[in-house]
């Protein structure tokens, strides 16, 4: 997580790299493969990007669709 801060289920968003290597946004916190929680807010979703946090996570290159795919969720 980017802050490495607790919070509850309800305030996260995972993201998954699937077992066949793609990288989706699960807001159902239940698909299946590796998993990375951030908190819902734009700025840690900014600073996940800038400093590619989720591609070592996820240990795949996440694509700008995805953080495109998170900004609209909290608009």
């Amino acid at each position: 997580m980017v802050t490495r801060e607790k919070y509850p289920k309800s305030e996260l968003i995972r993201v998954v790299k699937s077992p066949t290597g793609e990288v989706i946004v699960d807001p159902s916190g239940k698909a299946n493969g590796r998993g990375a929680y951030l908190k819902k807010d734009k700025e840690v979703f900014l600073k996940a990007k800038k400093n590619k946090i989720l591609d070592r996570q996820l240990e795949v290159s996440v694509p700008s669709e995805i953080f495109d795919e998170l900004n609209n969720l909290l608009d």
